[in-house]
């Protein structure tokens, strides 16, 4: 076998290009292999999302093993380290099954006797008639679903039978009559409220209302039920929800929301197009919370500067830009539950091997801290807040963005989204240390527009504008019900039972109606309270 010399066989394996191919090719596999990554990131953030926990908080055991990372801090700002705060431990009482405690005091207990007949109590010894000694009682729950049955008024009249008899003019007395909640309808204010409640508190379409009631031999068809429901809503809940935006934009802080929302007819809009369900609701500083609604067929910055118009003071809202196009006289406040979760999506989409050892997870690390400082400051009055927050909270700030102008990534990398939006935000992260009664997070607007994206993915759409708009007044009563601890159900029946009967040419008409002064029975136990807690 003929040996054939080395160099003579890396030769024929060698090709020679130009210096500007090779450039090119240099460049297109550098391009090739960033995509691939950007590919592998998004793989990885999808499966996290798909399988994952949805909670960005930091496990223990990594924030552990990270604590140091913290001594950057005195390198960028030269603070002292804030003492440590002990919070006492939280137990959670272990919940009971008794009858007792799952249910409130006023349930009615229904008792059913079990006698033997006196033909099976003679005695066997001596043929006489037993006599009772004792008794044994079992306790269960029993459900019954929703009961439908005719509900007759009866209005009687009077007349003075002597005048009759005399043939003088008889007078007449006719008890006076309630008004219906819709004029010349046979629907009931309970009935009306059941099926607002069904549909907006449990998330059951109205066709699914209509099955479960025609299967119990009720042939009630969904659009009289939106017939009923939107009739009621404009006429009894639209002014209750115009007062409650009156004395929205008196207050001086705010938070802001929006999600998209499918309607099918809107004018001059496909079917497919998007359109917004906006959400506005007060802050933690009040005792008479707020949360309202409003359906608009855009997402266009000037939906919230009209909506708020009279307002002056700090809003909370997210990243979008809408929101900073507002009067001066409205501050707006940055979301740092947002910018977390861009530091949590991008340690999700590095592997598992590479994760402790990123930058994506100090800075996730730098939030998960802001957020624990918060958690032990909940309690203090808002003075006391402002200054431990300047004293503790600020130092972990200056720190975190000296870190971040320093680190570079690729701007279509997760990482390189997460830096970009905490520098492009922090004017407006850094505003809730203007004021003790600002939250760190934007988390109290999305809690209370939660209930309406579970809803949506029931009902899915809205037929009408006017029926989404009529869905946003019935979302805001429900949900300033919960938020003020009324029970929605019973809430709504004192509205559609109380408001066709009050004297609506006065002026304040409708503050009788509000949720502060909603009476006793439609408030919840608050033992429930604490369940649903």
């Amino acid at each position: 076998m003929k040996n054939v010399p080395k160099d003579e066989t890396n030769n024929a394996e060698m090709i020679t290009i130009s210096r500007s191919e090779y450039e090119a090719l240099k460049e297109q596999t550098s391009e090739q292999s960033r995509q691939i990554e950007w590919l592998m990131q998004q793989i990885r953030l999808g499966q996290k999302k798909r399988f994952g926990s949805s909670s960005e908080r930091m496990q223990e055991e990594v924030m552990e093993q990270l604590s140091l990372l913290f001594n950057e801090a005195e390198a960028y700002t030269q603070a002292e380290q804030p003492e440590k705060t002990e919070v006492a431990a939280h137990t959670r009482k272990k919940r009971s099954g008794s009858l007792e405690e799952i249910l409130p005091d006023n349930v009615p207990v229904e008792v059913v006797e079990h006698r033997l007949p006196e033909e099976e109590r003679i005695c066997s010894a001596c043929d006489t008639v037993m006599q009772e000694i004792g008794k044994e009682v079992r306790r269960t729950l029993v459900i019954v679903p929703a009961q439908v049955k005719i509900r007759e008024d009866w209005y009687f009249s009077y007349a003075c039978q002597t005048c009759k008899a005399e043939a003088l003019e008889t007078p007449v007395l006719k008890t006076q009559k309630d008004k219906p909640v819709i004029s010349g309808s046979f629907a009931s204010p309970e009935a009306i409220a059941h099926i607002m409640t069904q549909k907006f508190v449990m998330g059951s379409p109205l066709y699914r209302q209509e099955q479960e009631l025609n299967r119990s031999g009720v042939m009630l068809s969904r659009q009289t039920m939106s017939s009923w429901i939107l009739r009621a809503a404009e006429d009894w809940l639209k002014p209750v929800y115009d007062q409650l935006h009156r004395q929205l934009v008196q207050r001086s802080v705010l938070h802001a929301d929006e999600t998209t929302l499918q309607v099918l007819r809107e004018p001059g809009k496909t079917a497919q197009a998007k359109s917004y369900m906006w959400l506005y609701r007060t802050g933690g500083d009040t005792g008479q919370p707020i949360v309202l609604y409003e359906y608009r067929p855009d997402r266009k910055a000037e939906n919230p500067k009209r909506f708020l118009e009279g307002f002056s003071g700090y809003l909370h809202a997210d990243g979008y830009q809408g929101y900073y196009t507002l009067p001066e006289n409205i501050t707006v406040v940055g979301c740092w539950a947002h910018a977390r979760r861009k530091f949590d999506e991008a340690v999700n989409s590095l592997p598992k091997s590479e994760q402790k050892e990123s930058s994506a997870i100090v800075g996730q690390q730098y939030c998960s801290k802001l957020f624990a400082i918060e958690e032990k400051l909940k309690d203090l009055s808002t003075e006391e807040r402002y200054t431990k927050r300047l004293e503790l909270e600020k130092p972990v700030l200056d720190a975190f963005l000296a870190w971040a102008q320093t680190k570079k990534a690729a701007p279509k990398s997760a990482l390189g989204k997460a830096l970009h939006y905490l520098q492009e935000q922090w004017p407006h992260l850094t505003q809730y240390l203007k004021d003790g009664r600002l939250e760190l997070s934007n988390n109290r607007a999305e809690r209370s527009i939660k209930p309406f994206v579970m809803g949506r993915k029931n009902f899915l759409f809205a037929n009408t504008p006017n029926g989404a708009q009529g869905s946003a007044v019935m979302f805001s009563l429900i949900g300033t019900a919960k938020e003020n601890n009324l029970d929605p159900y019973r809430y709504l029946v004192y509205v559609l039972t109380t408001a066709p009967n009050l004297d609506q040419t006065q002026q304040d008409w409708v503050t009788q109606l509000l949720p502060e002064n909603a009476p006793e029975q439609c408030r919840v136990p608050h033992s429930q309270r604490k369940c649903e807690e």
